[in-house]
């Protein structure tokens, strides 16, 4: 029998038009953190007894498990729709105040597909700095600790390309998405 985790998500590119910028989510990830201490310490997950890992003489620091990311969230919440999820992702994470009429649908796809085969739908979201109603920054309670940063327009592919910088293939593909069908539309300066 194989196991498997099967989720239903939303993510959001918002685009704040004030500023001209993408806001993303940076964030902590304990799979990506441990990913990279078994690539620089593969002798700590040699052990057979997965209870007692090897501890680390030299620990890795906690920003190699940091990765870029949209703003997103698990359909979690029986009774609303997936806009109405996204509305309030987009309020939790980052500030701003979206109505279900403030998004537009982009696509579904699939995420995990070799651990756990969710379905994620992307929306797309324009706001200003009028929207913005809080900090953001997630719900400490439930274990986010979740910074929100602007990624300026003009630098957004560099950075969507720059592997130095951790990232989901979400923010790449939605970056692409935005340059073949917003940017176009956007007045010239």
């Amino acid at each position: 029998f194989w196991f498997f985790i099967f989720l239903l998500s939303v993510s959001i590119l918002i685009f704040n038009t004030s500023r001209q910028c993408f806001v993303v989510v940076k964030q902590f990830r304990p799979a990506v953190y441990m990913c990279e201490v078994e690539r620089h310490h593969p002798q700590v997950f040699q052990n057979a007894d997965k209870e007692n890992f090897t501890s680390l003489e030299k620990p890795l620091p906690a920003v190699v498990g940091v990765t870029y990311e949209l703003c997103a969230g698990i359909v979690d919440k029986p009774g609303l729709s997936l806009e109405e999820i996204a509305c309030e992702e987009v309020l939790e994470e980052c500030g701003y105040r979206v109505s279900v009429a403030d998004l537009r649908r982009i696509t579904s796809y699939r995420s995990g597909v070799g651990l756990t085969g969710s379905k994620q739908t992307l929306f797309y979201a324009e706001v200003n700095d009028q929207m913005r109603t809080s900090g953001g920054g997630g719900q400490p309670e439930e274990g986010e600790l979740i910074e929100v940063v602007e990624i300026p327009l003009e630098e957004s592919m560099k950075f969507a390309y720059d592997e130095t910088f951790p990232k989901t293939m979400g923010v790449i593909f939605s970056f692409m998405w935005f340059h073949n069908n917003i940017a176009p539309k956007l007045p010239k300066k």
